[in-house]
């Protein structure tokens, strides 16, 4: 204790020496206690994922049925990525103007609009004018639900038709219709 008093100076160097190595170990020791709690609270995250992983693991021939199952019940409804857009738009433009035209409709305007990528689909769209009767116009759409693969309305525009004096001796009411038709073709 002496020497403590007599030498100040180095007292506090011997003291400095000590203390400076007890805070870095401290420090470094809070600082993994730090990382540990953040990699638990990360596996924490992490068990439900892995879970349901697992679960999916021991369950892998059930869900491979049921995805197969769903996949050809999916290609009945789609076009296939073999068949080329363009041949498609094409066909779809005939096939629905045909519908139309079987229902009693006539057909003033079709076009085939640009195909937009969607989500592993391209959708493939066509537009047309057409004018009849309500009956027709019921027919078709009753027609256009039937048909496969599935066919979207993405839209539909429906009014009434100017009446000239012949028509308006009739009871039928006849409708300008304006129908946008979608249909789905798998990307590859």
């Amino acid at each position: 204790m002496n020497w403590l008093r007599g030498n100040p100076r180095y007292a506090v160097m011997v003291l400095g020496t000590l203390v400076v190595p007890l805070l870095v170990l401290l420090y470094l020791a809070v600082g993994l206690l730090d990382m540990r709690g953040d990699y638990q609270a990360e596996i924490e995250r992490l068990e439900p994922r892995i879970a349901r992983l697992q679960g999916l693991l021991n369950r892998e021939a059930d869900v491979r049925l049921a995805a197969s199952a769903v996949g050809s019940d999916v290609l009945d409804l789609v076009y296939p990525a073999t068949d080329d857009p363009g041949s498609v738009a094409a066909n779809l433009q005939k096939n629905v103007r045909e519908i139309l035209a079987a229902a009693g409709l006539v057909i003033s305007n079709s076009q085939i609009l640009p195909v937009r990528e969607q989500e592993g689909f391209d959708s493939i769209a066509v537009k047309l004018t057409a004018a009849g009767d309500l009956p027709a116009l019921d027919s078709a759409l009753a027609e256009l639900n039937s048909y496969l693969p599935l066919l979207l309305i993405e839209s539909i525009e429906i009014w009434p038709s100017r009446a000239s004096r012949r028509q308006q001796e009739e009871e039928t009411q006849t409708v300008n219709v304006t129908l946008q038709v979608l249909a789905l073709r798998v990307r590859a």
